[in-house]
């Protein structure tokens, strides 16, 4: 039996048998569970049980080697012996008697989890890229790790989606897409596929809303040959017209299925809400703009956005800097500057206040979001937003939960906060699922949470448990050199300082409840939220209308821009 947030199964119920002498307690229903599927050995002893707090102890018994244990049978429960005289039986029943009362004295006499004494974290002392620059304004980024002979590298070339016309939505995608599968002049795609994967090694391109990218992956001893394959692809991409139809094919695919996922509605509509309809950061691909992309764009992109001055490359794995230096400079050094990017500047409005609907009438659920407007990373409140963000809906331990999901439950899911962009203004958003017929409890609920956050700051204990999850988890996020590598290419992409990852610790570990507090009532405004639900509203509890007036989205797939014809993909 699982609950449904998948806290327990069967397998947590089991007595597990070791073939050593030892014994282990646990407070943690995933050890068992961990032990069972590591150890690879079968449980000879399970007893099915319902659910029970997390608090109870589990014991995992280690019996003396040689030890022939009683059966038990799963059906009755009760001990079914082998022919044999009792003797044979009663000197291990006894031993395992003996080892059972043991252990439970043990476990009375071990402390409280909350007694035992936690060190404090270590100093974050990130091993940091070497950073060069060539001639031609090329950036690179050389990280050594000699862990593992592995080699891997990221391009990022300015220019993604934010930056393509608003009649050819989708080009960067089908750029994407068909950049890397199409091969290069002399090489198809699928020869490189082969020859590739006979090495375990692979060569990726992709594409975002500020960047196109191209990466490689392989074992030290094949660096040669990648690489070479890497900069082909780089230098001399071929966009066969059979690739860019499949990628176009691809993509009308994912246009006719955008409406089958409650999520993917809500979110997708709740960035039109919050950055505008025709906002880069929120407007789709629609058949006739992925049927307007030519191979001649894909041409022109590339010629434009490919200079070694719009290019930021990190290279991390077993090598010597200055050794892989001199082989980028071979590669790149003699590539031509081309025109600055100059990335478009795109307003970020916020949303209107009100309530939205985008019905959906084949589902018993809905998902209700809230958008207002967020703030940039390089907000001075950033670290603080970033603390109450925890506090209010971060984890299992946020408000939102435990008291919408934990003690009301009236949520599949919930959480949320401010959002925070790079270069932008980020989005509030605080998400919730629930059942149809509690969706205008949800939305009361949402609406006492926000109001309890302003009336009631945070406590001691709130604070430091939001600060403890948010700096263990982020000495975890970056323990190793390809994650510090992979931040710094963001940081040089976006113009932050490079030690903005050091000073992110201090930062937080020097938020005060005030802080909290200023930034919750500065930022949050619940009469400037928008709302918006996704769901069949002949199922709602309540209607809608008494949060305010009611906007139906039009959530349809449109098959033609406004006045003209089909496109292609749309009349099939």
């Amino acid at each position: 039996m699982r609950e449904n947030m998948g806290f327990w199964s069967d397998a947590s119920q089991s007595v597990i048998l070791r073939p050593r002498i030892g014994r282990r307690i646990s407070r943690d229903v995933y050890d068992l569970f961990a032990l069972e599927r590591l150890s690879g050995e079968v449980p000879v002893l399970r007893a099915r049980q319902g659910p029970r707090p997390l608090k109870h102890l589990r014991e995992v018994i280690r019996p003396i080697p040689g030890l022939r244990m009683a059966r038990i049978s799963r059906a009755s429960g009760t001990r079914v012996a082998k022919a044999g005289s009792l003797s044979k039986l009663f000197i291990p029943t006894f031993l395992l008697a003996v080892m059972m009362l043991g252990c439970l004295g043990m476990a009375a006499a071990q402390q409280s989890w909350d007694q035992v004494p936690i060190p404090p974290l270590p100093k974050f002392a990130p091993q940091e890229p070497t950073r060069v620059q060539l001639p031609n304004g090329m950036v690179v980024f050389l990280q050594e790790d000699h862990e593992l002979p592995l080699i891997s590298g990221t391009i990022f070339i300015k220019g993604g989606s934010s930056a393509e016309p608003a009649s050819k939505i989708g080009l960067v995608s089908v750029y994407a897409a068909s950049w890397r599968t199409s091969g290069t002049e002399k090489k198809s795609g699928d020869k490189f596929d082969d020859e590739l994967e006979a090495i375990a090694a692979k060569v990726e391109t992709g594409g975002g809303v500020d960047t196109t990218s191209a990466s490689f992956n392989c074992l030290k001893q094949n660096f040669d040959q990648v690489f070479a394959d890497f900069l082909d692809i780089l230098e001399h991409p071929a966009f066969r017209e059979d690739k860019i139809a499949l990628a176009k094919r691809r993509l009308e695919t994912a246009i006719s299925r955008r409406n089958e996922e409650i999520e993917s509605i809500a979110g997708r509509e709740a960035a039109k809400l919050g950055y505008g309809a025709s906002s880069p950061y929120a407007r789709e691909p629609e058949y006739w703009t992925v049927e307007a992309v030519t191979r001649q764009d894909l041409v022109d992109w590339h010629d434009k956005h490919f200079a070694p001055n719009n290019i930021i490359f990190g290279v991390v794995g077993d090598f010597e800097s200055k050794e892989m230096e001199s082989r980028i400079r071979r590669a790149f050094g003699s590539l031509s500057k081309g025109t600055p990017y100059n990335p478009p500047q795109i307003p970020v409005p916020g949303p209107k206040p009100g309530v939205n609907l985008a019905e959906k009438n084949d589902v018993n659920q809905s998902d209700i979001t809230m958008i207002g407007l967020g703030i940039r990373r390089d907000n001075p409140d950033y670290f603080a937003v970033r603390v109450l963000n925890e506090i209010f809906g971060g984890g299992f331990a946020s408000r939102l939960f435990k008291n919408l999901r934990s003690k009301q439950a009236l949520a599949y899911s919930v959480g949320g906060g401010i959002g925070a962009g790079y270069n932008h203004l980020g989005l509030i958003n605080i998400s919730m699922g629930t059942k149809s017929g509690s969706t205008a409890k949800a939305i009361e609920g949402l609406y006492q949470q926000i109001d309890d956050l302003l009336s009631n700051p945070p406590s001691e204990t709130e604070l430091k448990q939001a600060k403890d999850s948010i700096l263990n988890g982020f000495i975890f996020a970056y323990d190793s050199p390809d994650k510090i590598l992979g931040e710094q290419l963001t940081y040089e992409l976006y113009g932050y300082p490079k030690d903005f990852l050091e000073r992110f610790r201090g930062a937080v570990e020097k938020v005060t409840i005030d802080d909290v507090n200023r930034v919750a009532h500065k930022y949050i405004d619940k009469r400037k939220l928008a709302v918006l639900v996704v769901g069949n509203p002949k199922e709602f509890d309540k209607p809608l209308s008494q949060f305010g007036e009611v906007t139906k989205l039009d959530i349809s797939i449109p098959k033609a821009p406004p006045g003209g014809k089909p496109a292609g993909a749309a009349s099939r």
